[in-house]
């Protein structure tokens, strides 16, 4: 299945049950469908093919099923060593560069992804992303594939294998590090949209079950979030 999708450009939403603090929460039900069936949906028009890394765990055998039933590509590899399921999903599907997201963030910002991936490759950036000043869980960041492999290859310290971009936040010399700018009326780097805990997931769910359109911008989040404060 693999070689039908080769591209440049993928995005992978890394995802397990095996949560901490919020154990299955990715499957959790939200808006209709569950939090990782409602961020597929989300990005399903963009024209990037888009892969769910989970782990070759039993537990994750659930998020597989998921992805069979949603016509979702599914990639399994290791559950604690994250760098490593990344890079190997991404040399498996040949991406160039790599859309990393997170199955507990519901709404990344459409707009700003499609403009993310515009600065990254006009600027010929190792990493780019757009943290910082949107909501907490709406920013993304994308990945050129041989700074991914040198961080596969040469991190090797736990926090390097754990967060898939930390060995490149560590060396800015040697990558090509962009942000992107956010507008002013998507500044809300206060705002908690990433769901982590029980409580996270009451109130995020009361945002979106009330009705709330999957395509739904950041500014109409932001203003039904501050409706609800």
């Amino acid at each position: 299945m693999a070689e039908a999708v080769k591209t440049q450009i993928g995005i992978v939403i890394q995802a397990r049950m095996g949560s901490t603090r919020l154990p299955g929460k990715v499957l959790m039900p939200l808006g209709g469908t569950t939090l990782l069936g409602w961020i597929v949906q989300r990005l399903r028009d963009l024209p990037w093919p888009l892969v769910i890394a989970t782990s070759d765990q039993m537990q994750d055998d659930a998020i597989a099923c998921q992805c069979e039933q949603t016509g979702v590509y599914c990639f399994r590899g290791s559950e604690q060593d994250v760098l490593d399921r990344y890079y190997q999903c991404a040399a498996a599907y040949c991406f160039a560069h790599v859309i990393r997201l997170t199955g507990d963030n519901p709404c990344p910002d459409i707009e700003a992804l499609q403009q993310l991936v515009a600065l990254h490759l006009s600027s010929v950036a190792d990493y780019t992303h757009s943290f910082g000043e949107l909501p907490i869980g709406m920013g993304a960041e994308i990945i050129k594939f041989e700074a991914l492999e040198v961080s596969w290859r040469e991190g090797q310290a736990a926090h390097h294998r754990e967060h898939v971009n930390e060995f490149i936040l560590e060396r800015p010399t040697r990558f090509r590090t962009v942000r992107l700018d956010i507008p002013a009326s998507k500044h809300a780097p206060d705002l908690r949209f990433t769901i982590d805990t029980q409580e996270d997931y009451q109130r995020i769910s009361g945002y979106l079950n009330v009705g709330t359109n999957v395509h739904i911008g950041t500014e109409a989040l932001i203003r039904q979030c501050s409706s609800f404060a």
